[in-house]
């Protein structure tokens, strides 16, 4: 039997250890658009640096998007996205949001699938919770110092394959409330996906570590009341009577696991609710017994258990202190689908290879 190459080798080992995103695949998937020939160019190449002039657009004004999703190797091995088109969508959003050209969902589509089919072999044997993930990307390139939208931008795919968030299984994080750093605000980019509302979340989390707690809980930017996101993921709240709350679209991202959550709830007896959720109610109903599970979503964990909230003059205990029944069934249900081992009902895979 002939040896690896020392590619497939270092492939082999990373997909042994993958963690998440400390290793990249062979290839990229690119595009070019300038406001005088639109997009062109579109191709999958060897994955390669970039040459960027040291006046583009996105080192000076941020001008930048990007999009999350994964791919997943069932059981019989094939390969499958798990629904690519809200990613689509939403980078389009995104896109129109931060004044940069809006690429055909088709063709994110078509980018996101050849690059996968590419780099087929990097995606993670089925089980284990082990995904490739996939970051789509567009930033303006023109070399330009006036402000005002760039009229040259690239797009660009890469991925990198990821190991289980949770190895030893979900236990549940604590969330430091912040009263000081807020995400975003009414007409800002809060339902955008920019990497800007990241850069400005790295205090926070700074600050919640500083205080003991895994994540930062942000409140509202007018009234610091209402509860928005966790970090990068988005929030619910179980009730002792059968309501799953999650804060109301506005100025937070519409996040694809958030709306997958809310139309699974049904099925596990729960009634989604939408609406402003303050942070008095919260701890009158915690301390009352009738908020049971609170928990966050998002690409890279699926659903977080969140166990406790702290801030300055108050620590709550959810529920019992540890992961919920719901959490923990809505989290196994999500799972089961995208890696092909319950049935999808909604139609959400999309196969790939």
């Amino acid at each position: 039997m002939p040896s690896c190459t020392p590619a497939a080798r270092d492939r082999e080992e990373a997909l042994t250890d993958p963690g998440f995103g400390k290793h990249f695949t062979d290839h990229m998937a690119t595009a070019s658009w300038s406001s005088h020939r639109g997009w062109h160019d579109l191709k999958v190449g060897p994955l390669e640096g970039f040459r960027l002039h040291p006046a583009a657009s996105v080192l000076h004004y941020a001008q930048e998007i990007f999009e999350g999703l994964k791919a997943y190797r069932h059981a019989d091995g094939s390969i499958w996205l798990f629904r690519p088109e809200a990613n689509a969508a939403r980078f389009a959003r995104s896109a129109r949001r931060l004044a940069l050209p809006v690429l055909d969902e088709d063709l994110f589509l078509d980018a996101v699938t050849e690059l996968v089919r590419a780099d087929k072999a990097w995606v993670p044997g089925h089980g284990q919770e082990h995904s490739l993930y996939i970051r789509p990307f567009m930033f303006a390139s023109e070399p330009f110092l006036g402000v005002r939208a760039a009229m040259e931008a690239k797009f660009c795919v890469i991925a990198s394959p990821s190991g289980a968030y949770f190895p030893e299984g979900p236990t549940g994080i604590s969330l430091w409330v912040s009263r000081t750093l807020t995400r975003a605000a009414e007409g800002g980019t809060g339902a955008a996906k920019c990497g800007g509302n990241y850069a400005t979340g790295l205090a926070a989390q700074a600050e919640a570590r500083a205080n003991g707690c895994d994540q930062v809980l942000y409140l509202d930017a007018a009234e610091h009341e209402w509860l928005e996101e966790s970090g990068t993921m988005n929030l619910f709240i179980a009730t002792s009577d059968g309501e799953l709350i999650t804060p109301a679209l506005g100025t937070i991202l519409e996040g694809v696991t958030r709306d997958s959550i809310l139309k699974l709830a049904p099925e596990h007896g729960l009634t989604p609710v939408e609406r402003r959720i303050g942070l008095a109610e919260v701890q009158e109903r915690c301390a009352a017994g009738t908020i049971t599970e609170i928990f966050a979503t998002g690409t890279a964990a699926a659903l977080t258990p969140i166990v406790s909230l702290r801030a300055d003059g108050f620590e709550i205990t959810v529920g019992t202190g540890n992961p919920g029944l719901h959490t923990l069934d809505l989290r196994e249900h999500l799972l089961a689908i995208q890696y092909g081992d319950r049935p999808d009902r909604h139609g959400w895979l999309r196969r790939v290879a």
